[in-house]
């Protein structure tokens, strides 16, 4: 990045998961001269993918992105793209399923000197696991562990600690079906995990942009 040239600038980007509420979002500052590839990287650090599926850009007709999608190549740089302030265009990860982000230009700067790039200001909520079935996939998990089945896991949980217990000091050992019970309930507490946190940290992100972690995706293989 030539941080001292003066046709470099600070693109202000707001990025959205589509198709999932509450939204799912970030607010990112990048260089004007970001190719579509680092981007890419800046996007999947930024979200919270692992960078392990095809992905392609959108503007207009022309698509940009895995070279395995027969697209464009994404070396091209943001800046080229001609884009103003208030355009759109659109970035899809996972192309089975096909998570798709809307990016929306909203403002361009004069870049500073010694402004770190790139950069997370803001955003709220995490995005899904991977390979969870895309948008339907992910509310019907989501649902499954708000809903009625995790409650009685819990209720499950309370009744073998209520019976281990009883007998006030006198822990009872629980029989081999209780175990295999609760191993069974655990399991499944575990797997809503993913579903239920919605916890997001700037400060997370932008450690891994300045420790470099965007460009790993650059060149990462897509098995």
């Amino acid at each position: 990045m030539l941080e001292g040239s003066p046709s470099i600038s600070v693109f202000q980007l707001k990025v959205r998961l589509l198709g999932i509420n509450p939204m799912i979002w970030r607010r990112l500052l990048v260089s004007s001269d970001i190719s579509l590839r680092e981007l890419h990287g800046v996007l999947q650090v930024a979200m919270g993918w692992e960078g392990i599926h095809l992905f392609m850009f959108d503007k207009g007709a022309v698509h940009y992105g895995s070279l395995e999608l027969g697209v464009m190549p994404a070396n091209l740089t943001l800046q080229s793209l001609g884009l103003r302030e208030n355009e759109k265009f659109h970035y899809f990860y996972d192309l089975n399923v096909s998570w798709q982000h809307e990016i929306r230009i909203e403002s361009v700067n004069v870049l500073g000197e010694g402004k770190a790039l790139p950069s997370c200001i803001g955003g709220a909520n995490i995005c899904p696991p991977e390979d969870c079935g895309g948008v339907e996939g992910y509310l019907a998990r989501r649902d499954e562990a708000h809903g009625l089945d995790a409650f009685m896991d819990m209720g499950t949980i309370a009744d073998f600690l209520h019976d281990i217990l009883e007998d006030g000091d006198k822990a009872r050992v629980p029989d081999e079906n209780q175990l295999e019970e609760l191993e069974l309930v655990m399991d499944r507490m575990n797997a809503r995990k993913p579903f239920l946190s919605d916890k997001f940290s700037r400060r997370v992100i932008n450690k891994a942009f300045r420790d470099g972690e965007h460009k790993r995706f650059m060149h990462l293989q897509i098995m």
